[in-house]
This record gives structure tokens, sequence and C-alpha cells, in this order.
């Protein structure tokens, strides 16, 4: 029997010492919870600020004239007229017009920063350099940045201690900015649905960094168990779950994230992958689709579980699911037949040999409260 190898993000030892359950995620040894537990470190975090370690994700860099356009042959997301200071959310897909990965792109002005997920870094910097590793140059930071987050209605204020200017910031707005006397990349965004910062930092500098934030008051270092129940929350997707090659964007109720020019009737429709699928399903419809689902017994529903409709017909299963504590009930998402997808439908959730009564809900389940100026 081998044991797994696992990975250490530059804040492995920090984690120990604030007294972190460690467990294995992505590759990585990951903090799932401190002492104070994951019911009060979601809390706190919607309350007021919690620091995440994501440095387990990957961080790109895109350079060259053509690496807007190099990129967008790839997603269905408009990069050419991305402005610089700005990022946007995309995904890569396939010839079939699955979902390779979801992430997150920045304009720096003069490159790229591409932010994806962990499971997937390797394959994704290899499908970059596949694809269009001859039209730009393509930098991998996997070994030399870190990735923290601080999340949470207190985060401005307390990020603005270090660096006043980020007060200044609005959702999605992506810049450089020095912090303790180090170059970081900031963006303003977050995975919680609540208002919050990404920080890129010299790995060097990552331990120092997190020290200094966790000292304000306000911030409590958070882990994966709570950052899962805000994502789910805030009806975000985690890749994997509620999302993979086997769905597409349309299918994955994402089709959101296909930017105007990119769709069929924009001004540069289609040329990425799966684009004739995609289109073909915006036309005509999807069997099943993503849904928001809100299990009417205080029983949580979690992944895998079969749904079914009155006659007892399995219709399809649940992608998350959870307690939302800041919700006071349990919340999941999953895929439906779309006879079955409207608002307030009730479904059933097979646990344990019963049926558990659902209803689609709309997402968010709680507001989002980023911050747009």
């Amino acid at each position: 029997m081998t044991t797994e190898i696992l990975a250490k993000t530059p804040l492995h030892a920090l984690h120990l010492e604030l007294g972190a359950r460690m467990v294995p995620f992505a590759g990585y040894d990951m903090p799932v919870q401190y002492p104070l537990g994951v019911l009060k470190e979601h809390l706190h975090t919607r309350e007021q600020a919690g620091l995440f370690d994501v440095s387990h994700m990957g961080q790109i860099i895109l350079r060259g004239e053509h690496a807007a356009r190099a990129l967008e042959s790839l997603v269905p997301v408009d990069i050419i007229d991305l402005p610089a200071g700005m990022q946007r959310y995309a995904m890569f897909t396939d010839e079939h017009g699955g979902i390779l990965d979801d992430l997150m792109v920045a304009n720096a002005g003069d490159h790229l920063v591409l932010v994806v997920n962990a499971a997937c870094k390797e394959q994704d910097l290899d499908h970059l350099r596949q694809f269009i590793g001859e039209q730009c140059q393509i930098e991998s930071l996997f070994e030399t940045r870190a990735l923290l987050a601080l999340q949470g209605p207190k985060a401005a204020e307390v990020l603005g201690r270090l660096a006043p200017e980020v007060k200044a910031m609005t959702f999605m707005q992506f810049a450089s900015v020095r912090l303790q006397g180090v170059d970081c990349y900031v963006s303003r965004s977050g995975y919680t649905g609540e208002d919050g910062y990404e920080i890129s930092v010299p790995v060097e500098q990552a331990e120092a960094l997190a020290r200094a934030l966790l000292a304000e008051p306000e911030v409590q270092a958070i882990g994966l168990g709570a950052r899962d129940s805000l994502r789910l929350e805030a009806g975000l997707c985690l890749y994997g779950h509620d999302m993979s090659t086997a769905t597409t964007p349309i299918e994955a109720s994402l089709g959101w994230a296909i930017s105007k020019a990119r769709r069929i009737d924009g001004l540069r429709a289609g040329n990425f992958p799966g684009a004739g699928k995609i289109f073909e399903q915006q036309r005509e419809g999807v069997a099943s689709k993503r849904v928001g689902l809100l299990p009417l017994e205080r029983v949580p529903v979690r992944e895998g579980a079969e749904i079914v409709d009155a006659a007892g017909t399995v219709i399809g299963r649940v992608s998350s699911g959870g307690f939302g504590p800041s919700l006071g009930a349990p919340v999941a998402m999953g895929y439906v037949q779309t006879a079955h997808a409207a608002l307030d439908t009730e479904v059933w959730a097979m646990v344990r040999g019963k049926r558990i009564p659902m209803k689609v809900a709309k997402t968010p389940f709680v507001p989002q409260r980023y911050y747009r100026g």
C-alpha cells in the first residue's frame, strides 16, 4: 500500500501552529477547520473577516501582444476587450462543450494573470502550452506565489490598514499593490458571497503577511469546511462536483458567463472549443440543468443523493449539499430534468432509503454582498 505524498502550502507550519485539523485536498495537506470549528468559522466570515489559504490553486501569467486573443480561443469569454485593472470569470471548454475547468482572468496591463483550480492546474498549464504556447509566453507561478483570500464585511477595513487604496476598489477590480513593502496582486471578488480580496504574494513573504492579517482583531483563520458551506450558500459551483467535462455551461446554469461578444449573435461569435454544441443547447434547450434545492426537513442532503419525482422516478442527482449556517437550514444544488427545474417545484432526495422533500429554489441562498461602489 502506497501513501500519497501531499504537497504543502507556504503556510503549512502556521496552520499547525494555529491548531488546524489537516486533510488531503487536491494533492495538498490543507486545513479543514481550526479550533473555532466550521460553524463558527462560517459565521465569523459572514460577520467580520476570515482569512483563507488558497495557495494550492494555480497562478499563471500570459505575456505577449497576442495573449488576449490566444486565450480567447480557449474560453467562451471576452478577453480581448477586458479592461486593464479588471478580472473576469471564465471556463476552459472542450470540443464537446464540457467544462475542463473554471478560472479567473485578470488584465494586469501588459500581461494576463490566471487563477485556476488546484486539482486541474497541471492539466490547465499543459492545455495552454499545447494550444496557445506558440502565440504567447506562458509562465507558471505554481512554486513562486502564494494566494490568500480575505473575505467578509470587515475585509476592506482590515486590508485598508495595510494599503488604503484597496478600499476604493470595486467588485472584480484587480491591481498591483504594495503590502508590507512587498509587491502583490490584489483582486476584489470572492468565493463566499461576501465582499473580499484575493492576494497573490511571493512565497517568501506569505507567512509574514498572513500573520499581519491574523493579528487584526476582526480576522480569524478559516478552513476548507467553512469555505465549502460559504460558497454553497452563495450558490457558487465547485469544479468536479457541480460542473465537469460531463456538463456544459448551459447545463451548469452558467450561460450568463458567456460574454455577449462570444454568443451566437456576438461580434466574435464562437471560435472556442465546443461552441457548436453550446449554441445548439442555447437554441434548443437541455435535458437537465443545475438548480438550487432547499430540503424541507432539517436533514442535510449530500452530494450523490438521487433526486426523484412524486412517482419515485429518478430525475437527477445532488451535486453539492450540506447545512447552511447563515440560513439555519440545509441547502443543496443538483441536476434535475428540465421539466422539473422551475422554481418551487417539489422534488425528493433519497437519503438512506428515505424520501426527503425539497423544493427547487433560487440561488444564492443568502444575499451576496460584493462591493460594487
